[in-house]
């Protein structure tokens, strides 16, 4: 597995001192920013802490890492780790500032990437970033804890409004200010690449879009990128520190390419269900799927079997059957069974690959679980669930009048003749 990394601190042009900390943890394939806070140096130390001890709790059960990359099995377990890693750090850190008076109230922000062969792990608190940068686009895989974006979600401040607010650096959650903290954790399939910026808010201030990120990516080299970020940030204020670490990732063994991902997130979009997520929420529908190949002649469900699962055509054909008759033919990127994820009722008809397929299966009940853990994509899919039930309401009324409007003919022509 090959893996480069790199990354720049710097002072910024205002503040007295530096509080953002980096690792580089080649052997672990660990990484992290952390962005301290706090009087008296006191933010140093939190976020030096944070680095740590996070640090020495992946190492101390690196062993449930390395049963995931050999079995593939265990990612609840992996991203367990890295939760309570954190909370651990916040724990000590918190501690730390109960028993010194000058440093009581400090804490830090901590953003992580711990990579495997395929799979990529985050753990995050505060407000600094982590960045994927694929396919010359780029995505924000963590969200913010601050006061501004928890304003935005609300509908109470405007983004484009954002860098003029006065509490814009105020956050939400950080690590070691409580005795605990909540931990947001994800984990998501490698391509072979796939580049990640990990970066404190002294960089993202000064990003007028994302999109930048990748115009300096492509810009420069590996080796000068987090330079040029540095300056970025520093040209245009540098009110506060900047932390910029570049990690790519080069790909290993059947690491799946960009496209192959890509592929997979398109044909979930196309489905009505999930029109209206976006990059990673579709990711996490995306890690609760399996992928399941079919030999031409295959069947894949009967009339009349239990439906607990939906279906999209990643490769192949399929045939809709009622009896003998064919309903419908379903091609690379179709779908069908999406109505048995809402009611389980039994399938209506039957499918069978007409040629060799590759389905990207979606449960039932791994699809409801995710409801209730992620609440944005929850209230999403719901409206959708209710625009595809007016849709297919609509679809039948439709059917319905022109089934009948041969009778109400017939009825109209009948009275006449009584005349």
């Amino acid at each position: 597995m090959e893996i480069q990394a790199l990354a720049l601190t710097d002072i910024g042009r205002v503040k007295p001192s530096n509080e953002d900390t980096f690792l580089i943890d080649q052997d672990l394939r660990l990484y992290i920013v952390a962005d301290g806070m706090g009087g008296h140096a006191a933010g140093e130390v939190a976020s030096q802490m944070a680095i740590e001890e996070v640090q020495r709790f992946v190492q101390q059960h690196r062993d449930r890492v390395d049963q995931f990359i050999q079995t593939s099995e265990g990612r609840e377990r992996v991203l367990e780790v890295l939760e309570h890693a954190v909370r651990h750090a916040g724990q000590l850190i918190y501690q730390t500032g109960q028993a010194q008076p000058e440093k009581r109230g400090m804490g830090t922000t901590c953003s992580l990437l711990l990579l495997t062969p395929r799979r990529g792990f985050i753990a995050h608190v505060g407000d600094s970033r982590v960045y994927l940068s694929r396919q010359d686009e780029v995505v924000q895989l963590t969200e913010d804890h601050s006061l501004i974006n928890e304003l935005i979600k609300r509908g109470r401040l405007r983004p484009e409004d954002a860098a003029r607010a006065p509490y814009r650096n105020a956050v939400t959650r950080a690590v070691g200010v409580h005795a605990d903290v909540q931990v947001d954790t994800m984990s998501f399939e490698l391509a072979a690449g796939d580049r990640f910026v990990l970066c404190s808010d002294g960089l993202v201030e000064y990003l007028r879009t994302d999109g930048e990120i990748v115009e300096v990516l492509k810009k420069h080299t590996f080796n000068d990128a987090p330079r040029a970020f540095i300056e970025l940030a520093n040209a245009r204020g540098g009110k506060d520190n900047i932390t910029a670490l570049i990690v790519h990732f080069a790909g290993a063994g059947k690491t799946p390419t960009q496209e192959d991902i890509a592929l997979k997130l398109t044909a979930l979009r196309r489905m009505p269900l999930f029109q209206h997520l976006e990059y990673v929420e579709l990711m996490a529908v995306l890690n609760i799927c399996r992928l399941v190949n079919y030999s031409a002649g295959g069947e894949i469900f009967r009339e009349g079997d239990p439906g607990t699962e939906m279906y999209v055509v990643l490769g192949g054909l399929v045939r809709i059957l009622k009896g003998d008759v064919e309903l419908a033919q379903v091609g690379k990127g179709g779908h069908f069974g999406e109505m048995s994820i809402m009611d389980k009722g039994p399938r209506s008809a039957a499918a069978t690959a007409q040629a060799a397929t590759t389905l990207i299966v979606v449960g039932r009940r791994p699809l409801f679980r995710l409801m209730r853990e992620n609440k944005d994509i929850a209230v999403k899919l719901l409206w959708c669930f209710v625009q595809v039930l007016n849709q297919r309401l609509r679809i039948t009324n439709d059917d319905l009048k022109q089934a009948l409007a041969p009778l109400e003919l017939d009825a109209m022509f009948g009275e006449e003749d009584e005349d």
